[in-house]
């Protein structure tokens, strides 16, 4: 795990190379252009545009393989499920320390020194990141690498199409492959579950050619142990929970207000980094004495569900309101500071739901995949993008309510909208739940 955080923060390095040469080299980017419009402006070359894409892919590889597996390996190093969901908490608070550095100190330095300082200052850090780890390598707690595990799940869809058609003898005199030589009937403790059945049939030997008699092993392709059944089917039944978070991870309430865009974020992140500390020392401590169990991660992200409807509603009051003194008093716009209110919910609800999911996903998940489950809750932020985009072409397309000039819209309106599908989606959410499995029953705390 810590050769492929090293082997990533080399190419986030050299991702902030190619950009620092791009700001500071004046070969490598087109010439300054005074206009106020870009009409005139000379473009970038094909050489130069080679190389300003080719840092923009590093550093999307190298950021995404950063932050997945630092996750995985940070919960590596803690043993009780407790830990676990105190590092995670933890984790997203400095995650997100960093994005408030990145959208004010950093953009300060690129806006009011030079883009060459600016992406020197990223260089640096990621530099300083990558000695840091190499530093405590020794101390890390890694579990050793075993090929794939991409490839364990494929050879189990393999070997269960191929025994599509063979007929399964119900009356117990089905065998199944445990590995190392270890054969189980179907009346067993080691058998597979009953769930996905057909996916069974990967494990289950069928002829000579499965058995463990013979000279050579059996083929991987037809043959699989019950474990890598039980992985696959881990992994296709958070599904459905994890489709029901698309709609929560978008954290945009929509660019229509004529403040900076970075002061919008901030907002929610410094909501999200004083939120997750309270939730975690004091709020879930004091769920536990009332409850006498501990707050589940599902039952965080159910939460986190509820906070994101209240979110999307405090906006929809918001906006009416502004519209309501733009219309009353045109010369004396509302105070942009009322949007502190839905933005600090909403950052609240992310408190909730990053760390829940991640939390949620690392415990389920088979053990080979963890990188994958802390990759989960990003895989949410960008599907809540680019279904935003399209939820906002549609409403363009079949109503009035985005026009060009916001105050002769009805914003408030497009929030109420997404404030009925975030409640439609939480009631999704809990049949999720409730059709839900525990694989890991360190996690089986009810809904």
């Amino acid at each position: 795990m810590s050769d492929h955080k090293d082997r990533y923060n080399n190419v986030i390095i050299q991702a902030f190379v190619l950009f620092t040469l791009t700001a500071a080299v004046p070969s490598l980017r087109p010439p300054h252009c005074t206009s106020p419009s870009t009409v005139g402006c000379q473009h970038g070359s094909p050489g130069q545009l080679v190389v300003l894409y080719a840092a923009i892919f590093l550093l999307a590889i190298g950021t995404g393989g950063t932050r997945f597996n630092i996750a995985t390996m940070g919960a590596d190093q803690f043993v009780s499920t407790r830990e676990q969901d105190t590092f995670f908490n933890w984790y997203f608070v400095f995650l997100y320390g960093s994005f408030i550095v990145g959208d004010t100190a950093i953009v300060y330095i690129q806006d009011g020194v030079s883009w060459a300082v600016g992406f020197g200052v990223c260089l640096a850090a990621s530099t300083f990141s990558l000695a840091m780890v190499l530093l405590g390598a020794r101390y890390y707690r890694m579990p050793a690498t075993k090929g794939s595990p991409y490839t364990d799940l494929a050879r189990v869809v393999v070997a269960a199409v191929r025994k599509a058609n063979i007929q399964v003898d119900t009356n117990g005199g089905v065998h199944y492959n445990v590995g190392d030589g270890v054969v189980v009937d179907s009346t067993s403790d080691g058998a597979p579950s009953k769930s996905l059945r057909f996916l069974n049939r990967a494990a289950m030997i069928t002829s000579a050619s499965d058995n463990f008699g013979g000279a050579s092993c059996p083929n991987a392709w037809r043959l699989c142990t019950v474990q890598q059944v039980e992985d696959l089917k881990s992994l296709l039944g958070v599904f459905p929970l994890w489709s029901s978070g698309a709609l929560v991870m978008d954290r945009s309430l929509g660019p229509h207000f004529n403040i900076p865009a970075g002061a919008i974020s901030v907002c929610s992140l410094v909501a999200f980094i004083v939120a997750t500390p309270v939730l975690d020392r004091a709020v879930f401590p004091l769920w536990h004495r009332i409850t006498s169990t501990p707050a589940s991660p599902l039952q965080r992200v159910g939460l986190g569900h509820v906070v994101n409807v209240v979110g999307l509603v405090a906006a929809a009051l918001v906006e009416r309101r502004r519209l309501g003194s733009m219309r009353a008093h045109p010369g004396a716009p509302m105070s942009v500071l009322w949007l502190m209110l839905p933005l600090s919910i909403v950052g609240a609800g992310e408190a909730l739901h990053f760390p829940g999911n991640m939390a949620f996903y690392y415990l389920e998940f088979p053990k080979t995949l963890r990188s994958l489950a802390t990759a989960m809750a990003p895989l949410l932020i960008a599907m809540g993008f680019y279904l935003s985009t399209v939820f906002v072409d549609v409403v363009r397309w079949v109503t009035v309510w985005l026009p060009g000039n916001i105050d002769q819209g009805r914003l408030d309106n497009v929030y109420w909208t997404l404030a009925v599908a975030a409640t439609l989606n939480f009631g999704y959410f809990l049949v999720c739940v409730w059709r839900y499995k525990y694989h890991n029953r360190g996690t089986g705390v009810a809904m």
